[in-house]
């Protein structure tokens, strides 16, 4: 099996991304490794043989497809950011990283490691892998031919060593600090309206216009002196049902649908009257609604009200779900590929509304591979350009740093022109999670021999235990200092950790911990910066360390 598996080497690939994924199923005190155990297999598999390996170009291709994905989820929100606190946040996240980078040369001095180790252990303790993708890539441009097998291997064994518990230990750092803060639930209601944040669910209720203030304003000069974040539908006024529009003069007796979360909806109530037992939505006589796929490539980039419904079609738009989410649309709102609109309008106008939309399943699943192969030749092409830093050093942004600045800056853009660069949410997970599993399955099978070696050669727990002081200094400054010193809300607080951590799983962890979608918003402002971060002082402690 093993001379079979040598000679082939998808057969390979694909034996170990089947082990890792089965790996990561298994939960151990509510934990698991989840798409990370594909490295764990790898290392295994590689264990067995030598030559146990994958070739080199399949874990280039993986990281180079990850961070380009993720670059371009992440762009918007990442350059948003800074319009809050966003800096303010980098900037500590960045602190912080220097010291983990101090702490691990300080290791380095008392234990003797090797430098490949060290800038290994560094990105483990971490948990960034277009870190270790960019150490890799670094030690392939200072280190001769004949040694480069056993120098490429030694950081993925550094790596792969102090991995598990760099995020285990954020995890147990999350739980021990949820029980030594109360949760603010008041604090975090109120982070939660000033990121523009929904925290809960929407509903839709018919409220009845009962209050003499009112009457006599229109819906407009209501919405904008009172601040409701809403979104109202139909309108119904004696037999005759409507769209909701601004220019609609209030009359008592009115009924009207709203969407929003529930303390919008009840304020909004309590402005124009009570609520009704009608349920307008059901009545689909004249109005009518529909759940529309947003496959048009022309809408992409745009304002919802750049795109003028209420004018072309007589059409409201009252939701959005982007993947599991589901967003109370505005003005302001850009839609992307893949998102789902919930649309209302008259009966005869839907045929319409949808074939503005696309409403194409199948178009959402095919990627405009004109953009996306410019977009990733953009990327290579920045991570190329030598960077000259104080004292001679030149570091590169290389196969993970390049793309993914690019990345961000498109994912931003969303559009130039006619070429549009963003893509569909499905397409953009599945070529991530395809990007890391070729990644960590390459990397796994060609550093495994090593790996076991360092185990039994007793130099393994020296590791373990060095990634554990790395891990838990960081995540005890983050959390103390932010908390103490910034006064972040915890929910946000983890999502900057998770962040900083450049983890999927301590986020996954964190949301848990918290209810409510503040770490995701900390995780996206730091996530970027972070991984750039990593990549730069990764290749720093090569270089000065050689």
């Amino acid at each position: 099996m093993i001379d079979i598996l040598i000679a082939n080497p998808l057969l390979l690939l694909f034996v170990v991304s089947a082990l890792g994924f089965a790996l990561g199923r298994i939960r151990i005190a509510g934990v698991s490794l989840g798409i990370a155990a594909v490295l764990f297999a790898g290392l295994g598999v590689g264990a067995l043989h030598p030559d146990l390996k994958l070739p080199e170009i399949i874990y280039l291709i993986g990281l180079v497809l990850f961070v380009y994905t993720v670059g371009l989820s992440s762009g918007a929100g990442f350059f948003a950011s800074f319009r809050r606190k966003g800096l303010r946040d980098n900037l500590f996240v960045l602190a912080l990283l220097l010291v983990a980078a101090g702490l691990t040369l300080g290791i380095r001095g008392l234990l003797g490691l090797k430098p490949t180790v060290t800038a290994g252990m560094f990105a483990g303790s971490l948990t960034n892998t277009p870190t270790l993708a960019a150490i890799l890539d670094a030690v392939k441009a200072m280190t001769p031919a004949g040694a480069l097998d056993q120098a490429l291997a030694e950081p993925v064994v550094g790596y792969s060593i102090a991995y598990p518990m760099g995020f285990l230990g954020m995890m147990l750092a999350m739980t021990f600090a949820r029980r030594l803060w109360p949760r603010d639930e008041a604090r975090e209601a109120a982070a939660l309206r000033e990121l523009g944040v929904s925290g809960e669910r929407l509903v839709n209720r018919t409220v009845q216009v009962t209050q003499p203030d009112v009457v006599g304003v229109t819906i407009q000069s209501l919405m904008e002196s009172g601040g409701f974040d809403v979104v109202l539908g139909r309108m119904r006024r004696g037999e005759h049902l409507d769209l909701a529009s601004g220019q609609v003069v209030l009359q008592l007796g009115d009924l009207i649908s709203v969407v929003g979360a529930q303390a919008a909806v009840e304020r909004f109530t309590q402005a124009l009257g009570e609520a009704s037992q009608v349920e307008l939505p059901l009545d689909r006589s004249e109005m009518d609604y529909r759940r529309i796929f947003v496959s048009n490539p022309r809408l992409v980039g745009h304002r919802l009200r750049d795109l003028n419904l209420p004018q072309q079609f007589g059409a409201i738009i009252t939701r959005v779900r982007r993947g599991d989410i589901e967003m109370l649309p505005h003005a302001d709102t850009v839609l992307e590929l893949g998102d789902r609109v919930r649309v209302v309008t008259h009966r005869d106008h839907m045929e319409a509304v949808t074939r503005f939309f696309g409403d194409s399943y199948r178009a959402l699943s095919e990627i405009d591979i004109l953009s996306f192969n410019l977009g990733l030749a953009l990327g290579l092409l920045v991570g190329l350009i030598p960077i000259p830093l104080p004292g001679g050093v030149v570091v590169r942004l290389g196969y993970a740093g390049g793309p993914l600045i690019v990345a961000l800056v498109l994912g931003a853009l969303r559009r130039t022109g006619p070429i549009v660069w963003n893509l569909p949410y499905n397409a953009n997970l599945t070529l991530r999670q395809v990007g890391l599993i070729l990644f960590l399955a390459g990397v796994g099978t060609r550093a495994g021999y090593a790996f076991v070696s360092t185990l039994t050669g007793g130099g393994g727990l020296t590791l373990f235990l060095a990634g554990i002081v790395i891990t838990g200094v960081t995540a005890f400054l983050t959390l103390w200092l932010g908390y103490s010193v910034l006064k972040m809300p915890v929910g946000l607080l983890f999502g900057v950790l998770s962040g900083l951590q450049t983890n999927p799983a301590v986020l996954s962890f964190a949301l848990e911990q918290t209810d409510n979608d503040l770490p995701n918003v900390g995780y996206a402002t730091v996530y970027p910066v972070a991984t750039i971060a990593k990549i730069v002082l990764a290749q720093l402690m090569l270089t000065l360390l050689k």
